[in-house]
């Protein structure tokens, strides 16, 4: 483990953390977020970021790398609790990992809570990977990715595909995602303190705000209940000391359940989502090695879904 590692643990629990439990506001939350991407992270060189509009008028955001050498297509769903965050938060660290893999990155904008409920952010990115297909991206091209809340979406968006027998993806990845809504998982209370990032309380405001009166089994939400019988290859990593860590615990065995192909990493103390902090961390910029090679070395599919 790297020595900035720590180091950073602690500035996160001492500041960021509770920066979070500070700010009860959803606005205060977006625009904490947003000022740490604009001053903290940074994409590699060369690297274009641009707004764009997809068929049938799906705003996304596009990343491209100085040197596009791969016909894959990633396909990323930000996170932020499904109330903050957005493209920009986590377009410098797309940005990195479009560079490794040599190629475009597509980021969906899909509606924030608590001004929309689920399933508004659902509906949205299903209607966004339709529009990328609509323009003209084969499915079997496009490798489907997100972190913590976006890695949920990601996976109910997997979910949805198989159970309405759409075009799907390459394959899916996940950093630390949220899949469990009935947080059943002893991570939750057992790394409260040790998390550096997620305040516990915090995340349960954030999910009351978007749920509602929703029924927290549904599939798109706790994709644990879903059956991923015939999924494409998935990669998934967590942090040990992560209140999420359960979550992509209880995943990757639902998943091998299902038969499917999982690459599953399990760091120690390292926060979370830690690749978003390449700049700064190493860690960071393995992860994002390991990943880049996962995605380059998934098979082409004979034909689409």
């Amino acid at each position: 483990m790297s020595l900035i590692r720590p180091a950073l643990n602690t500035y996160l629990r001492l500041v960021e953390k509770r920066k979070m439990r500070r700010a009860k506001m959803p606005q205060k939350l977006r625009q904490n977020l947003e000022l740490s991407a604009r001053l903290l992270f940074h994409a590699p060189r060369g690297t274009k970021i641009e707004k764009a509009m997809l068929p049938g008028g799906v705003d996304v955001l596009t990343v491209t790398p100085k040197h596009v050498t791969s016909d894959i297509v990633i396909f990323y769903i930000h996170g932020g609790g499904f109330v903050f965050g957005s493209p920009e938060t986590h377009a410098a660290m797309l940005g990195q990992l479009a560079a490794r893999v040599g190629a475009r990155v597509v980021m969906p904008r899909y509606r924030l809570a608590p001004e929309f409920k689920f399933p508004a952010a659902v509906d949205d990115v299903e209607a966004a990977y339709g529009a990328l297909i609509a323009s003209g991206v084969a499915a079997q091209n496009i490798v489907v990715g997100g972190d913590s809340a976006g890695g949920g979406l990601a996976f109910g968006l997997l979910s949805e595909i198989l159970t309405k027998k759409l075009p799907a993806p390459r394959g899916v990845f996940g950093f630390s995602p949220f899949v469990d809504f009935t947080r059943q998982g002893a991570s939750f209370v057992e790394n409260a303190e040790r998390e550096a990032v997620l305040a516990p309380e915090r995340a349960v405001d954030l999910l009351e705000m978007y749920l509602a009166d929703a029924d927290r089994s549904d599939a798109r939400l706790s994709t644990l209940n879903a059956d991923f019988g015939g999924a494409a290859p998935v990669w998934l990593c967590v942090g040990d000391t992560e209140i999420l860590r359960d979550d992509s615990r209880a995943l990757c065995q639902h998943l091998k359940s299902c038969d499917v192909d999982v690459t599953f990493h399990e760091e120690h103390d390292l926060p979370h989502v830690w690749p978003i902090f390449h700049n700064i961390l190493p860690e960071g910029r393995q992860t994002l090695d390991d990943l880049a090679g996962w995605i380059t070395a998934l098979p082409t599919p004979v034909s689409e879904s």
